[in-house]
């Protein structure tokens, strides 16, 4: 059997094909770019931008998940980790590694907001929203519109849509 217009992917069972359509490549873009914009404008650059002293206030909060050493290190790679990983998001560019570093990025700030500050589920609802978008993100790949599919970095690994 053929496979659909709208697939170049004969190889997959018709019920897989449906991710490969222009649609659901679109719809990732879309996604990555409001999401990646917002990390990048709103929450990792300001937190780059804020210098040695906003990096060890936000990384001081790792001391009350039992990480109390070198608290600016910390709080520099959770601002590294959203403001870069944010612009390799919008990118697709190191798409996977991005995604990873910002999953275990939101997964420790929901921490923060349950156990450091003592906050409820619905106050860190955020952070656990976002894990699981970057958890998703990491089982789909970038899509069609990515730099990673572009360079090969995604076809090399073995994943992401053709």
């Amino acid at each position: 059997m053929p496979p659909p217009p709208h697939s170049d992917r004969a190889d997959l069972a018709p019920a897989d094909r449906a991710r490969f359509t222009p649609r659901f490549n679109t719809g990732l873009l879309v996604v990555r770019l409001v999401v990646g914009l917002s990390f990048v404008f709103l929450h990792g650059g300001p937190k780059l931008l804020g210098g040695p002293e906003a990096w060890t206030q936000l990384g001081g909060a790792m001391g009350g998940l039992g990480i109390a050493f070198a608290p600016a290190f910390w709080g520099f790679m959770a601002a590294f980790a959203e403001g870069v990983g944010g612009l390799c998001v919008v990118l697709g560019l190191f798409f996977r590694p991005a995604s990873a570093l910002l999953l275990v990025t939101m997964i420790v700030a929901a921490l923060a907001h349950l156990i450091v500050f003592g906050d409820s589920f619905a106050e860190a609802s955020h952070a656990i929203e976002l894990a699981g978008l970057f958890g998703a993100f990491l089982l789909t790949g970038p899509g069609r519109y990515a730099l990673d599919r572009k360079t090969g970095l995604e076809r090399a690994a073995g994943r992401g849509s053709r």
